[in-house]
């Protein structure tokens, strides 16, 4: 089990992956921060929430790199990849931002749409396995 330093803490007792027999299983992840702060979430002066698919999505995967890192791998290590979308009205954005860091020799991949997210400013959450790359 780790908890990796640097990283938002867990809301629960469960850890951001687990590595068993080669492989890393990372947990839901999102684009909290360390210090609660949602990225790709933002509140103006009138309380007006703005939320942008596209910040949170490259949040969330640089979030995921940054986990693998910790055991080992990196995303071109990835097998697998279950998205949570609270909308699928950001599926458009969500997957440009995607796009950017795989292509079809990536993870495979599943998306489906949820009624909601442990936190109401987020809009997408990834769990994800990886194959930890056998070093010599």
């Amino acid at each position: 089990m780790t908890v990796v330093p640097g990283k938002a803490t867990p809301r629960g007792r469960f850890p951001h992956v687990k590595v068993s027999q080669g492989f890393a299983y990372v947990s839901g992840t999102s684009s909290r921060r360390p210090d609660n702060s949602i990225a790709g979430a933002s509140v103006d002066a009138m309380g007006t929430v703005a939320l942008d698919i596209r910040v949170q999505t490259r949040a969330v995967l640089e979030n995921i790199r940054d986990v693998l890192g910790a055991v080992g791998a990196g995303l071109e290590d990835l097998v697998s990849v279950t998205t949570y979308l609270v909308s699928m009205n950001d599926f458009g954005g969500y997957n440009e931002v995607y796009g950017e860091f795989f292509d079809e020799s990536g993870p495979a991949r599943t998306t489906v749409a949820v009624h909601q997210l442990p936190h109401p400013q987020l809009l997408i959450e990834i769990q994800a396995v990886a194959a930890i790359p056998q070093r010599s």
